[in-house]
């Protein structure tokens, strides 16, 4: 293994681990079920994908760099389907979204002006 595939293995992993650290964050630190799902899905499958290729950069066996690959594309494709998915059955259950939203397009109304309209 040559020390460029080192560092840049190596420099694919932190950038990696720190896109899972973003999404571990704002799951932490959301308001909602809504928000922490999109950070957990947009940062987590980059933060994933990116480990993955710093693997296969790291490996540089074909079977190993084809396995990686077919990881980063089985994230691509799983995650944004699998977050939609458990957003509308929690929206369809009656979990709203929190006070920040400021457009709710499957009620057709604006929190806000339903707020404004209460009062």
């Amino acid at each position: 293994m040559s020390a460029p595939s080192l560092y840049v293995a190596g420099a694919l992993a932190v950038i990696g681990a720190f896109f899972v650290l973003v999404a571990a964050i704002g799951v932490m630190r959301l308001d909602d079920l809504y928000m922490r799902m999109h950070a957990a899905s947009k940062a987590g499958t980059l933060g994933s994908g990116v480990l993955l290729i710093a693997l296969a950069v790291y490996s540089a066996e074909a079977d190993v760099v084809l396995r990686a690959l077919a990881g980063v594309v089985f994230f691509l494709l799983t995650t944004p389907v699998s977050a939609h998915l458990l957003a509308k059955a929690a929206y369809s259950v009656g979990y709203r979204p929190c006070s920040l939203t400021t457009h709710d397009a499957l009620s057709g109304s604006s929190p806000r002006d339903a707020n404004a309209a209460a009062d």
